[in-house]
């Protein structure tokens, strides 16, 4: 395996001396943003996580080699560079024996952070079942990995593009904990409200820690979610975020856009009919999450 990591040298010495780290996906890079916004909001989350006491280890694909720790210049290469991969659990060979650049999702990082014994990640929302999912059978590889890899994933709920309550649902039965950052309704990615209660509720970075220590003490494996509402400030209102949802869905399905472009394009329609507000909106709370992850991971 050794042969298909490269380690950052400050986070080696973090890992090697305890010290906490928090691992950050690359998709945002790469797919989430345009440039050079896409770094400029890369770099700043990184910032975010030294800010609070941790070492952030930015995940990516490139030379065949799982990258743990980006440069500045790495960053900016995936930030303009055509072509890279949006990788998930089912690319991860062909990209890395091909050597092809490539931008990791939430199920690659985390599996990558785990290779190295990064134990806690921060993103913006994670996948989950889609909706129309009971024809389509359209369910994140995200939720698969959480079910078995020890790394807990800091997030402002699952994405509101997504069906949240079968989502949860789906969540129960891969026996995931999810528990909601100091309130009692679970989030919806740009709200805080989903209109679903949340499973569990913790209101320390101390108590996540212990129930995280706790898990896996016990031999269970697998992730946590950990919800963390978007600052009250960037709130978007669910009903016009819905709206903008229902049309987006209705153009990809015209479009005949598919799997792991649904996403992004979806977003892409968002950003583009609210005068930027949502890129704002997921801007903040990718940070707030940062913040967050950081904070639970120098309690671990």
């Amino acid at each position: 395996m050794i042969n298909y990591i490269k380690i950052h040298p400050e986070v080696k010495h973090a890992l090697e001396n305890n010290l906490p780290v928090v691992a950050l996906e690359s998709t945002i890079i790469s797919h989430g943003m345009p440039w050079p916004q896409n770094a400029v909001t890369a770099k700043s989350v990184e910032a975010v996580v030294r800010e609070h006491g941790a070492i952030p280890a930015t995940i990516a694909i490139k030379d065949g080699c799982c990258l743990v720790g980006l440069s500045s210049d790495d960053i900016d290469y995936f930030g303009q560079a055509q072509g890279v991969w949006k990788v998930s659990l089912r690319d991860m060979p062909y990209v890395i024996a091909n050597k092809l650049p490539g931008a990791t999702t939430v199920a690659a990082t985390m599996r990558i952070a785990s290779m190295v014994g990064i134990k806690i990640f921060a993103t913006g929302g994670i996948g989950g079942v889609h909706r129309g999912a009971e024809t389509t059978m359209d369910i994140s590889a995200d939720l698969t990995e959480m079910a078995q890899t020890n790394v807990a994933v800091v997030a402002a709920g699952v994405k509101s593009i997504l069906d949240i309550g079968l989502t949860l649902e789906y969540l129960e039965t891969m026996g995931v904990p999810v528990v909601t950052y100091g309130q009692d309704e679970f989030p919806s990615f740009y709200s805080s409200k989903s209109g679903f209660a949340s499973p569990l509720r913790l209101d320390t970075p101390l108590a996540f820690a212990q129930l995280l220590k706790a898990k896996w003490d016990l031999g269970l494996n697998g992730s946590v979610l950990i919800a963390n509402p978007i600052p009250a400030e960037y709130e978007m209102e669910p009903t016009e975020i819905e709206q903008h949802i229902t049309q987006a869905l209705a153009d990809a399905a015209k479009q005949n856009i598919k799997g792991k472009e649904v996403t992004p394009f979806i977003l892409q329609h968002i950003a583009s009919h609210t005068q930027g507000e949502s890129l704002e909106a997921n801007i903040a709370l990718i940070k707030h999450n940062a913040r967050v992850a950081s904070e639970i991971a120098r309690e671990m």
